[in-house]
């Protein structure tokens, strides 16, 4: 299924131009137009699904394969000395485009971006309050 006003189904489907790294039936890699660093690209389902909510368990193992596949050939071709994969869902998690995508962002040394967050300090009894919300 495809979203008629969605701009990254219009891309993932050839019919906005991109600057394409990698095709196949299901995907499309594209470069990111404002890059965190050299490279930056995004992994772009043909299918819509607004985010990983949606997404087929099928189709994100299937995208995984293609993450790997890029994540080689970026420090092969690139040389990046580790690489990112960035993943974003709702407002508040920073997903500005609701169509699935996931961020692959090159990382090089001095490159001067930081992808990170500050470390809580949770005890020992909330995490266990918390491990049984979601385990139990």
């Amino acid at each position: 299924m495809k979203d008629e006003k969605c701009i990254f189904c219009k891309i993932a489907n050839g019919e906005i131009p991109s600057k394409t790294l990698y095709e196949d039936d299901r995907f499309r890699v594209i470069l990111d137009l404002g890059p965190a660093t050299r490279g930056h690209a995004l992994i772009l389902p043909k299918e819509h699904y607004a985010d990983l909510y949606e997404l087929p368990e099928e189709t994100a193992a299937e995208l995984m394969k293609v993450a790997k596949k890029m994540a080689a050939r970026m420090r092969e071709r690139l040389g990046c000395a580790g690489l990112n994969l960035v993943q974003n869902n709702g407002d508040l998690a920073g997903q500005t485009v609701f169509h699935f995508h996931m961020h692959m962002i090159p990382r090089y040394q001095g490159d001067g971006q930081k992808i990170g967050w500050k470390p809580g300090g949770p005890t020992e009894e909330e995490l266990e309050e918390i491990r049984r919300e979601i385990a139990d």
